[in-house]
């Protein structure tokens, strides 16, 4: 089990647990029923991948948040990265810009992150 990585369904699940948590698994059960049409076992087996994930904590009939959306993504972003760049930001910067301008804003964007992250 990779972290990082969903599955359409289970990525849908925890959008929509990050939009309402924290809440109770009752809650949850009504809301995946509305949004999915799916039946309770079927909640309780999405949540427990998550949960194994550590993205969310059942405990006591409440569900919680364990790692943030920006996190998770952060993290998805960092995998990708590594897998496919062999970790190197400048080799994905350039894949992604290939074939694409950049217009003046996304370019003062992008400068202004890389000056507030540079070491000194």
């Amino acid at each position: 089990m990779e972290k990082h990585k969903l599955g359409e369904m289970e990525e849908k699940l925890a959008d929509l647990i990050w939009a309402h948590a924290p809440l109770k698994t009752k809650v949850l059960i009504a809301l995946c029923a509305d949004a999915f049409d799916w039946k309770r076992t079927t909640t309780y087996t999405m949540l427990k991948r998550l949960c194994e994930r550590e993205l969310f904590a059942h405990e006591n009939g409440e569900i919680t948040i364990m790692t943030s959306k920006e996190a998770f993504k952060s993290g998805q972003g960092e995998q990708f990265v590594n897998e496919n760049f062999g970790g190197s930001l400048p080799q994905f910067v350039a894949a992604f810009t290939r074939g694409k301008k950049l217009s003046a804003d996304e370019v003062r964007e992008i400068q202004k992150l890389i000056a507030s992250h540079e070491e000194e």
